[in-house]
């Protein structure tokens, strides 16, 4: 952004019991519990941004709303931006328009509720778009989302009305007034770190820190070097990133970051507020 060499934003999924119950349909308190460890990787996330002076964005589904309400305030006061992240977890793709648009107000309530904050930002989960997200944000005021994944370090417009075929060439719709701010399953800590073993989808994680650690400092690195202005955001979730080893890791790479001149940390929120102003044009409307 203007006036930054670099912009790193620290974004964190806090999904607790909702993943286990919600997609992986699990009932075993064994697996459930594994969601309510992100309530401790909250308290200790929440810890070490106090102390490095960095805000962070924490996308919310309405369930973890629900059943920590306390958390999600918590994180609220602290300053750090509250985003809308479903309600329990859905998939969107696996739902029809009706259904997406009762899960995203059930979450705007929600979040409403216990934090007071209706969200500006939406970060879809598994990252996977319906082709009706993006007319739903827009009619429900959303100002960005973050759950595509078509730059890496540039924020750009999203589209409605893109034609898939199979017999001649993608057909790119409108872009419309509803800033993306990309992502990437390599800057994601669930796949690095997750072990998962279910019948349908089997993920070794338990990678070490160290080789999570050298990717992420390398994606940096080029960014700083290649990509003037460019936006480094991090997925974690504090389930996840909140064991003990991975939270130092946490904190030598928001270090390392510090050490470079020009950069500064951010909300996704205030990005992209300021890269809207930037790059601000009459838009095709999606209605």
């Amino acid at each position: 952004m203007a006036g930054h060499r670099a912009t790193v934003c620290l974004t964190f999924d806090f999904d607790a019991i909702s993943l286990w119950i919600g997609p992986m349909g699990a009932t075993s308190p064994s697996a459930i519990s594994r969601g309510e460890f992100g309530v401790v990787g909250v308290e200790r996330i929440l810890r070490l941004l106090a102390q490095t002076g960095v805000p962070g964005t924490f996308f919310v589904t309405g369930h973890t709303a629900d059943t920590y309400p306390a958390a999600v305030r918590t994180s609220a006061a602290a300053g750090h931006e509250i985003g809308h992240h479903g309600y329990l977890h859905e998939n969107p793709a696996a739902l029809t328009k009706d259904e997406e648009r009762a899960v995203l107000e059930r979450g705007f309530m929600a979040l409403q509720w216990a934090a007071d904050v209706r969200p500006a930002g939406y970060r879809s989960p598994a990252w996977d778009n319906s082709p009706h997200t993006v007319e739903l944000l827009l009619e429900a005021g959303v100002q960005y989302e973050s759950s595509l994944m078509g730059q890496d370090f540039q924020p750009y417009w999203c589209r409605v009305g893109d034609v898939i075929q199979a017999d001649g060439p993608y057909l790119f719709g409108p872009e419309v007034d509803l800033v993306e701010l990309p992502v990437s399953w390599i800057l994601d800590d669930f796949p690095h770190f997750e072990y998962l073993s279910l019948p349908n989808r089997r993920s070794p994680g338990l990678s070490a820190a160290s080789k999570v650690e050298e990717i992420w400092r390398d994606e940096f690195t080029y960014m700083y070097r290649e990509v003037e202005g460019g936006i480094y955001t991090l997925t974690m979730h504090p389930q996840v990133i909140g064991r003990g080893h991975r939270m130092l890791m946490l904190e030598r790479l928001i270090a390392f970051f510090q050490e470079h001149d020009g950069v500064r940390f951010a909300t996704l929120g205030r990005v992209a507020s300021e890269w809207r102003a930037a790059n601000g044009r009459q838009l095709i409307s999606s209605q």
